[in-house]
């Protein structure tokens, strides 16, 4: 049955497929989905590492009952290129995280009683981490870091991502955001003999996107978005099997995220979301260590509802690569 609707009920509409789709299109980049276990145990001073992961994303995206959107969903692969480096900082233990995320993906749903897909193939916005604990250990060299025994460590981190990737403002669906996002967090990591107790408390805050879908047949004009922030926690329980082998239980909720078009907020956008799931990392040589995870949806209000497979290869080294 085709229906007609007014052309701002259908540019409000696509824009809600747009604001969905910034939640899975962004867990890549340092979104509140993320799920990183150990993000905050201290490492000796020189420690370097690259690492290759490859991400399998496949869900659905859940919406309101607002707008006619059926069907949806999207099946992504996102190979990640990231390097680590750990230094000296105030006589404490700090590191520095590079990652650079590539998208392949396809989505596609019934928007309006018309059947819709996009494909799209480009760089998400790059990230950025500063860490560094504040309790649990002053910055150490490998050999002290031998004689090291950890109880509990206090860390702080900013992450940033950065407005690099791929963007096309007449276009609904993009890689890139178009705007800078900043996550203050505090992390707390306790070891009890083989086990280790993580958690996380941060918050998403996102500067404006000033050229939002605009300039097509939907909006002739420049549209402004506007995010408000994300409250994002985490937990993790690990046991080491021997040294650089360990498994992980994951999960995190966040709340948050209404977006506002042109300064008009975006019914039923706010974000009350959850993820479980778990991480595997294996030592393959004194350098090389392998990792694999798989975590999905346990509740989701609104945004994407998927599966997400990962695997990772690290290179690791102290000072020069040998």
């Amino acid at each position: 049955m085709n229906r007609e609707y007014h052309p701002r009920f259908r540019f409000t509409a696509l824009c809600k497929v747009s604001s969905a789709m910034i939640l899975i299109l962004a867990a890549s980049a340092g979104s509140a989905q993320d799920l990183a276990p150990r993000a905050y145990i201290i490492t000796p001073i020189h420690s370097n590492a690259i690492t290759l992961t490859y991400s399998f994303q496949n869900g659905d995206l859940v919406f309101d009952n607002s707008v006619p959107i059926t069907g949806a969903t999207a099946r992504i692969s996102i190979p990640v290129i990231s390097y680590f480096h750990s230094l000296r900082f105030g006589g404490r233990t700090a590191n520095l995280t590079a990652s650079l995320p590539y998208g392949i993906g396809n989505v596609r749903g019934t928007v309006l009683d018309q059947e819709t897909k996009a494909y799209r193939s480009g760089l998400f916005d790059m990230t950025f981490r500063f860490s560094m604990n504040v309790l649990g250990g002053p910055a150490m060299d490998a050999y002290s870091y031998r004689e090291w025994r950890q109880k509990t460590i206090i860390g702080l981190s900013l992450r940033l991502v950065t407005p690099t990737g791929q963007y096309d403002p007449t276009k609904l669906i993009n890689y890139g955001a178009n705007r800078w996002g900043f996550k203050p967090e505090v992390g707390l990591s306790r070891r009890c003999g083989h086990w280790v107790v993580d958690s996380y408390a941060g918050a998403w805050f996102f500067t404006l996107n000033h050229d939002f879908f605009s300039r097509n047949q939907f909006s002739p004009t420049t549209n402004t978005q506007r995010q408000e922030p994300i409250a994002a926690f985490e937990g993790h329980l690990s046991y080491d099997v021997k040294p650089r082998f360990w498994a992980s239980l994951d999960g995190n909720f966040w709340v948050g995220g209404r977006t506002l078009l042109n300064g008009v907020e975006s019914p039923n956008s706010l974000q009350e979301n959850s993820r479980i799931g778990g991480t595997v990392s294996l030592p393959v040589s004194k350098h090389q260590s392998m990792k694999f995870s798989y975590n999905r949806g346990a509740y989701i209000r609104y945004g994407g509802s998927f599966d997400n497979v990962s695997v990772g290869w690290q290179y690791s080294w102290l000072g020069r690569p040998n």
